[in-house]
């Protein structure tokens, strides 16, 4: 009977105590794989996931090496990554002639904006104002003549502002690789493309119907925009004897004032 009342449970009752029962259980010791976190949405050019730590890709997107970089959209994000402060900083400088420090300004963050934003300008400024000049110099000679907008001087304009920004800086790189001297290409278009500036504001001075004055104009802004591409290009170049490419330099961009106002400012 007392075997009975024992094994009655207990363990709803107040203020009872359950019994410990010891169980033996085989434990069986694993180790638990190694997580693999990885990165959601994929985002390196399609090789899959991203695994979260790896040493050789992180958050940041590298940009792609080779000639692949070329077409790759995220390789000239870099190029891009300035601010109003620094582009008004690097105008003033293009003012600034003889200075001759615009590749220590531009050492670590050289930039394809300017180069880019100036010229397209440059090219509505010449193809606006001279068609307006044209115009004013036309109605000054005769006072009949009307207004006509000639659409091939945004053409010329385009061709010859793109072309010189562009290919330019990019004779003289591959002149100065086979010379075996060390070049830099983006900061060679960042400084012809800063070069170009003051074209712009002359453009406006154009517009005076005087021909004389517009001669000393852009002979001035010629001598301004040669003096700084040629000085900044000695100090690059300082130690090798290449004083013929500064020359050059300076005699190219000569030329292209001249042809700013022999086409578009007659």
């Amino acid at each position: 009977m007392d075997e009975s009342y024992t094994s009655l449970p207990t363990s709803h009752l107040l203020g009872s105590v359950p019994a410990v029962v010891k169980e033996e259980k085989n434990v069986t010791n694993y180790e638990v794989p190694e997580a693999s976190m990885q990165i959601f949405p994929p985002n390196n050019a399609g090789r899959g996931y991203q695994t979260l730590g790896s040493p050789t890709e992180g958050f940041e997107q590298q940009p792609a090496n080779g000639w692949k970089g070329v077409f790759n959209i995220s390789s000239y994000t870099q190029y891009f990554n300035v601010d109003t402060d620094i582009v008004l900083n690097r105008l003033m400088s293009s003012l600034y002639p003889i200075g001759g420090d615009f590749f220590s300004k531009i050492d670590a963050n050289p930039d394809l904006y300017g180069l880019i934003w100036i010229s397209t300008t440059l090219v509505f400024v010449l193809a606006s104002f001279g068609n307006c000049a044209t115009y004013l110099m036309d109605k000054h000679s005769d006072s009949t003549t009307s207004w006509s907008f000639d659409v091939s001087y945004v053409n010329m304009a385009a061709v010859s502002v793109y072309g010189y920004a562009i290919v330019v800086p990019l004779a003289f790189y591959f002149l100065l690789q086979y010379l075996g001297s060390n070049a830099s290409l983006v900061r060679f278009w960042c400084l012809w493309g800063y070069s170009l500036s003051v074209f712009v504001l002359a453009s406006f001075l154009l517009l005076i119907p005087v021909e004389i004055l517009r001669w000393i104009i852009i002979i001035l802004a010629g001598a301004a925009s040669a003096c700084f591409v040629a000085l900044n290009l000695k100090s690059y170049i300082a130690g090798s004897d290449l004083s013929l490419m500064v020359i050059a330099a300076f005699f190219l961009q000569m030329a292209l004032a001249i042809f700013i106002k022999v086409w578009f400012f007659p």
